[in-house]
């Protein structure tokens, strides 16, 4: 089972753990299949710890998952797995954020760094990256703020499906493209994604200084994301899936 997250700084695979984490596993595929992930942002980087991200506000404080549009509002989070007991052991980790009731909706984070103990028991481990490193190595050294947002416009542009064991409910609009995403959803401050961050312009200003370096930069990193939108591939459309949905 494995996923291709198309990052604005490169491509990064990620194999899932479908058997050990059915329930994680099916959320993700399924919110990446209906493209709920494409544009989300990573809106903070922690230098050797985590890169968050898959929330659709940016904010860090929204999201939702797949199981609310199946089942309902009473499913909108979902309680994380707990067997078998997964650490945070390795360097790539993808695990599921904890919403502070032992629940997940669709927000998740890439670990920087090896056996990261303190976020064992917390979040649910649910696959790992296989390929990408470099990307994983750029995200690293984002320059962020005090509150570990980047200042650069660092997004999931696309998700593709490489493989899925599970058959896709029919009650999910499964779009034939990646939709072209609104003005609000990639509206930024941010400076663009593959422009140089120039430090010195920064170094010593206070926070509204800063914020008025990035302001200048809005236009331009809102029309780096929008120029994407054309280079999308086509939603792959011929993958088959088992009879049984489990």
């Amino acid at each position: 089972m494995s996923v291709v997250l198309e990052t604005t700084l490169g491509d990064i695979t990620i194999d899932l753990y479908h058997e050990e984490r059915p329930t994680a596993c099916k959320n993700f595929l399924f919110l990446c299949a209906v493209k709920y992930y494409n544009f989300c942002l990573f809106h903070s980087i922690q230098t050797n710890f985590i890169a968050q991200t898959g929330d659709p506000t940016g904010t860090g404080r929204g999201g939702e998952s797949i199981y609310r549009e199946l089942y309902g509002e009473q499913a909108k989070y979902f309680d994380m797995e707990k067997k078998p007991y997964i650490k945070h052991r390795k360097r790539g980790a993808v695990s599921m954020v904890n919403n502070s009731n032992n629940q997940h909706g669709s927000q998740f984070f890439l670990t920087l760094s090896s056996n990261l103990d303190s976020l064992d028991g917390i979040h649910t481990v649910f696959g790992e990256v296989v390929d990408g490193w470099d990307v994983l190595d750029k995200i690293n050294i984002a320059v962020v703020d005090r509150d570990y947002r980047p200042y650069h416009d660092l997004r999931i542009i696309h998700t593709v499906i490489l493989s899925n064991p599970f058959k896709i409910p029919s009650s999910l609009d499964i779009p034939e493209r990646s939709p072209s995403p609104t003005i609000e959803r990639v509206k930024s401050s941010m400076i663009a994604f593959d422009e140089m961050f120039d430090e010195d312009r920064i170094e010593g200003k206070t926070d509204d200084e800063i914020k008025d370096y990035i302001e200048e930069k809005e236009a331009q990193a809102r029309a780096q994301i929008l120029e994407l939108i054309g280079d999308l591939p086509e939603v792959e459309s011929s993958l088959e899936y088992p009879e049984n949905f489990s």
